[in-house]
C-alpha cells in the first residue's frame, strides 16, 4: 500500500506506531519473518503518514 492511498491523517500517534515498530523487532530478535516484515512495511508507512499529518499541523 502506497503513503498516497492511505486516508489522510492517522489513528494512532507517531509515537505509539514508534513503539510498536520498536516492540516489533524486540520480538522478532532483530530478524524479521516474511508476515512481520509485512506488518513492519505497514507500520512505518501508517507512522510516516502521522508524521507527514504532525508538519502539516504544524505549518
Amino acid at each position: 500500500m502506497s503513503p498516497d492511498s492511505m486516508a489522510p491523517g492517522s489513528v494512532r500517534s507517531a509515537a505509539e506506531l514508534n513503539e510498536q515498530i520498536r516492540a516489533l523487532w524486540l520480538r522478532a530478535g532483530g530478524s524479521l519473518s516474511v508476515q512481520e516484515r509485512a506488518e513492519y512495511e505497514l507500520l512505518v508507512v501508517e507512522w510516516a503518514a502521522a508524521i507527514r499529518g504532525n508538519v502539516i499541523e504544524a505549518a
